[in-house]
This record gives C-alpha cells, structure tokens and sequence, in this order.
C-alpha cells in the first residue's frame, strides 16, 4: 500500500481539478491506497491545508501576475525571483511538514508544475522531490502556454523559473496530461513524454434523483416547475462561452419554437404554455472580483430577453447549509435539469460533458478542439452548435452562425419534446461514458503508471 498525498492549490471545490482530485482519490483507494488531500483552501474537504499554496492570496496573484504578464511592482526581476523563493521555502517546509505527518509515499500535485498560478508553489514542489527523493506525478490540466492564457515571461528571471519548474524533469517524476495536444505540445516545449488519462466519472454510482432534500430545488432558485431549465453548471469565464447558451435559449424563445413545445408538451409530461418560460441557470462561480464578464453576459442576455439565474451562492461539491440558506450539491443542478449547456470554446477535456452523460440529460456543445481530436469519434449523441465562431459583438463577446442555433434549436426542440428519442439519446450517452471514461478505466490507467507500465 502507498500513502499518495494529492494536492493542488484549493482542493473541494466544484471546479474541474478538485472534482477530477476527487474522483483520483476514490480510484487510488480502491486500488488499496491510503490517500490525503492537501491544498491552499479546502473547500468542502477534509485535508491537510499550507495556506500559501492557494493562488488567489494577494502575494500569489501579484507574483504570478509579475512573472507571467507586466512586471510592474517590483524595482526589477531579481527582486521578483527572491520574493517568489521566499515563499517558496515557506511552503517547502510546511509541505515537508504534510510529508512526514501522513507519511506520504508519493506526490500528486495537480497544475501547480503546470499552470504558473503560483510559481512559489511549484519551486517548493520539485525541490522536495529531488531534496526527500520522493517520487511523484505530475498531474497537468492545463499549460501556462496555452494561447488564450497570453501567459508570457516578463523577464530573465521570470523565464529561468519557468524553465527550471514549469514542469521540472526529474527520473523521479511521470508526467501525465488530460488530451493529445498537451501530450504533443509538452514533447515539443520540453522535450518530456508523458501519459494521457483523459478526465473519468462514477457511472456506477447510485442515479441523482428527486429526493426530500433537493425537492425544493427549482422553487428556491425562482424557477417554476413547467419552466424549461436550461442548466450551464461552468465556472464564469469567458472560454466557457456561456454567451452562446443565451443565443441559443434567445432562439427557443422564438414563437414558432415555444408554440411547437406548447403543442407538443414537454418530454415528461409537463405542460408549457405562454406563462411558462425557458430559462438558462449558471451554477459555477466567477473568479472576477469585478465580475466583469458575468456582467457582459447579464447585459446580452437582457437585451436578448433571456432570463438568467446565476446560483453560485447556492451550489457546491456537496450539500451544506450557509446563513440558515440551504446549498445544494453540483449534482442536485442535473436533477432538475432539461438541457445541459457546454459551449466551451476551449476546454483541457470536459468534466461538466461527462456529468451531463451521467446525470443522462442531452448536452449542448460548441464542438472545441479537444472534443473533435480525442472525444467525438467515440460516437456520443450530442445538439452542436458547430466549432467555428463567427466573431465578437459590441459587448466583446463571441457569436456563432445562425444556421447552427437554428439547427441546435431545432435539435434541442426534439430532445424536449419527444420522451422516447430523448430516452435513447441519453441511454446510449451514459452506456458509452461508462465505457470509456468510468472510474475503472482510471483504475487501469493508474495501475499502468504507478507500475510503470506503457499505456498510450
């Protein structure tokens, strides 16, 4: 048995490396493993918390900020290198600290030897590798060097430590990526193989249902029980382009969409009618303190006639109480769901693809790259609305063509009004994510490389 410590910068939350952590450590322990999760805030987990390893503390933002985008608040690089080690060997010895406490055996860091968040983070991470000689996995989800970041070096400095730790190479360290491109792009930026585990589900846990606690669901977010609930469970970013969702729903609230659901009745039963509405419900959280993108989107869907309802104060990993206001769970959001929107313009994999599959609602996708190269040929059943955008309106935001929302409308008309088609629909989704991406496809994976066994 191997005592795995698993660690990120915040660890339970509902983005989509504390909800992949999540799944790691359920695989790991039934793989007889003894698993702890440490992180800079802990959200609804139980773990080992370095305060220092979060990134959105003020020194982290501002150290990140300076060595990937302006050096601006400090006299030059050298003063920005000695800050950054400064924090570094704060959180060195706390990690050390973790390491004897849990006598971890093997380190999983999550992004922090890959995305620059915290560069302090990743210096501590690979100096405890090489100095304690612990072996660890580099578990990478996304690269400072992914185009839309416009993550760059801001000076010598700046680029001696993304060099040197953004990742580190050390025979003490496998490196494993979620999709084909970053498995290429790593080879070629670095020179460093590595092993895709594409991102996994439980397809075999109990189905999310209707229950005592989450009855109230709809009522409590202001959504009326014939309303049409169109759900984006996202964080609030703009590469999640949650504005092509409020296009979309803009569509469906077109007369000869709403008489059509109206005449037909609703896939379960439900009765639409003039009063009742279409509306698009954000339960992800936005990371802005400015909220300056969740503004542009209530501004467009405003202006379109959407009704947006954003819950992020309302939903989390896990069911909770806050403020005597009831929190639901992520997963409490599908129950109540008839269409779930992914519209991501880019994404690393597609956590919120393979909830919508399990919770078996159809899922609305703009088809992004990693979709198209490692996911579509396996042949799930999902309303497009295409892969290519058309451009930004006057808000900046992006813009698909009218013939894919007319033919993602339509598409979405059957799946809402036809129970049978929807049945078969979502049946072969759920039976096609188990057979690839379930927790015992995780299993193998991770057999493979703690064993040292090639597997891709």
């Amino acid at each position: 048995m191997t005592t795995v410590g698993l660690c990120h910068y915040k660890v339970g939350g509902t983005d989509g490396v504390s909800l992949e952590m999540d799944k790691w450590k359920l695989a790991l322990e039934r793989m007889g493993h003894k698993v702890y999760l440490c992180g800079g805030d802990l959200g609804t987990s139980e773990g080992y918390l370095i305060e220092e390893l979060y990134h959105h503390r003020e020194d982290a933002e501002r150290m990140a900020k300076n060595t990937f985008y302006k050096l601006s608040d400090y006299p030059g690089g050298a003063a920005l290198e000695r800050e950054i080690f400064d924090l570094s060997r704060v959180i060195e010895e706390k990690l050390i600290a973790f390491i004897e406490d849990k006598q971890i055996d093997l380190l999983i860091p999550n992004n922090i030897w890959s995305i620059g968040a915290n560069p302090a983070a990743a210096i501590a991470f690979a100096n405890v590798v090489r100095n304690l000689r612990i072996p660890a996995i580099g578990h990478h989800h996304d690269f400072h060097w992914e185009s839309f970041r416009r993550m760059r070096a801001t000076c010598r400095e700046a680029q001696r430590i993304i060099d040197q730790y953004l990742p580190p190479t050390d025979p003490l360290i496998k490196h494993v990526v979620i999709n084909s491109f970053a498995k290429e792009e790593l080879l070629e930026q670095r020179g460093v193989p590595s092993t895709i585990v594409p991102n996994v589900f439980d397809f075999a846990g109990d189905d999310w249902k209707v229950d005592d606690y989450n009855c109230d669901f709809r009522s409590e977010i202001g959504v009326g029980a014939d309303d049409i609930l169109i759900l984006q469970a996202t964080r609030i970013v703009p590469r999640k382009g949650i504005e092509l969702a409020i296009d979309l729903v803009a569509t469906l609230n077109q007369a000869q969409y709403r008489e059509e659901i109206s005449r037909c009745g609703l896939y379960d039963g439900r009765n639409f009618d003039s009063e009742n509405r279409i509306v698009l419900v954000l339960a992800g959280y936005s990371e802005d303190p400015k909220k300056d993108y969740l503004n542009r989107l209530r501004e467009k869907a405003d202006c379109v006639g959407v009704d947006l309802v954003v819950i992020s104060d309302r939903v989390k990993s896990r069911r909770d109480s806050e403020s005597g206001k009831k929190i639901y769970s992520l997963w409490d959001c599908y129950v109540f769901s008839d269409l779930v929107a992914y519209p991501s313009l880019y994404e690393g994999w597609g956590n919120q693809f393979l909830e919508a599959l399990r919770a078996r609602v159809p899922v609305v996708i703009f088809e992004y790259p990693v979709y198209k190269e490692d996911i579509k040929d396996k042949g799930f059943s999902v309303i497009s609305l295409g892969s290519e955008i058309e451009g930004k309106d006057e808000l900046g935001l992006v813009r698909a063509s009218e013939e894919h929302l007319k033919r993602a409308a339509q598409d979405s008309l059957r799946t809402l009004t036809d129970g049978a088609f929807r049945e078969t629909m979502v049946e072969k989704n759920f039976a096609r994510g188990k057979r690839y991406y379930s927790l015992e496809s995780l299993v193998r994976y991770l057999q493979g490389i703690i064993h040292n066994r090639s597997i891709n």
